[in-house]
């Protein structure tokens, strides 16, 4: 259970879920795995998941650039 909810956390830094950012897709539980699917032709699976990659990229580039700012914020100055 502990893994589950880690892997379908929605991260602050990349606004995605670890399971959608490496499988492009809602990790399922229960009654949901039973469902079928529609079964999606490669190509479109992987210009879906450089979709949710570039958008985490752009995402966590953001991020860093704001904690960037934050800690210099703080810093001070040296003498020397």
């Amino acid at each position: 259970m502990a893994e589950f909810v880690i892997n379908n956390k929605v991260r602050s830094a990349t606004k995605v879920s670890l399971f959608i950012a490496n499988y492009g897709r809602e990790l399922r539980m229960g009654a949901d795995i039973k469902k079928k699917e529609k079964v999606e032709k490669a190509m479109e699976f992987v210009e879906r998941m450089k979709k949710v990659q570039e958008e985490a990229g752009t995402v966590l580039k953001k991020a860093q650039k704001d904690m960037k700012g934050q800690v210099d914020r703080e810093r001070k100055e040296s003498k020397e």
